[in-house]
């Protein structure tokens, strides 16, 4: 599926002008469906919208099911279809149930806002978050440096485009795991997740999400949702997010630059460094 558009456009180059053509990142609505038992019949109910980029759509809406706290195990997913370009259904199992009043949410979101459709100040804050385990990830300072440089070699449409936004999961060794991009931040971490999920590997307790933006609240919690114990980020983490990530025990690193970064919470899982 294509991700991006080649159109023609006036270059400018101080007052000289030419008319060349470049790559855009298409960016199309996305209407997730969730069709599911209410106690006595199935009933198919339109989730939300989001403005996103076209591809890995089952990972998108899986992700989002997952980071909005709606689902919290890969088999209670029968399957999830293709409707049309645009539309997606995820077929829920006999078994799981959605708390459908806890999640109240209009149907859209823009691309750039994983919050704005949240109904409530209340609603904003996923239900059923956990602290995450101090003992069980850590990560070397050294490792940490070359990460942006890889994310940034796999980042093919952004290539073409320059506008799309990367998400992805590192081990504990710094191998690159997984990869995702879209127009939006939070539809690039829900597709990330997303695939995770459906293969059945959430939680995912000894991974590090690198985010090619900045961090933000939405995007902390949607890394807790997964169990993810550690963000680092190319930009600025929010004050939410930091607040956030302290009080669930999430290390949160912004601002990696080379060698440089800040820890805004969870230094502690940080080693190899020097003071």
């Amino acid at each position: 599926m294509p991700q991006s558009r080649d159109i023609a456009i006036t270059r400018f180059d101080g007052s000289t002008s030419s008319d060349t053509r470049d790559y855009v990142a298409l960016e199309e609505p996305l209407e997730i469906r969730v069709d599911a038992t209410d106690g006595t019949a199935r009933v198919t109910r339109s989730l939300s919208i989001t403005m996103r980029t076209p591809g890995h759509d089952h990972e998108l809406a899986a992700g989002f099911l997952l980071t909005e706290g709606l689902l919290h195990h890969a088999h209670e997913i029968a399957s999830i279809t293709q409707e049309s370009d645009n539309v997606v259904t995820v077929h829920l199992a006999e078994h799981a149930r959605v708390a459908w009043p806890t999640m109240e949410r209009h149907f859209y979101a823009t691309s750039s806002c994983g919050v704005c459709g949240k109904s409530s100040l209340d609603a904003l804050e996923v239900p059923g978050l956990q602290r995450i385990s101090r003992d069980a990830f850590s990560f070397n300072v050294q490792i940490l440096s070359p990460l942006s440089d890889r994310l940034r070699a796999q980042q093919s449409v952004f290539d073409q485009t320059g506008g799309l936004h990367a998400a992805a999961l590192f081990d504990d060794s710094g191998a690159l795991v997984d990869i995702r991009e879209d127009v939006g931040r939070h539809n690039a971490v829900d597709k990330l997740l997303g695939a995770q999920f459906l293969q059945g590997v959430t939680p995912l307790a000894t991974r590090l999400l690198f985010l090619s933006g900045r961090a933000s609240f939405e995007l902390v919690q949607k890394a807790l949702a997964a169990g993810i114990p550690m963000i680092a980020a190319v930009g600025a983490p929010s004050s939410l997010a930091v607040e956030l990530a302290q009080r669930f025990d999430l290390t949160l690193v912004g601002f990696v630059r080379g060698e440089r970064f800040n820890a805004y919470s969870g230094a502690w899982r940080l080693h190899g460094g020097t003071t």
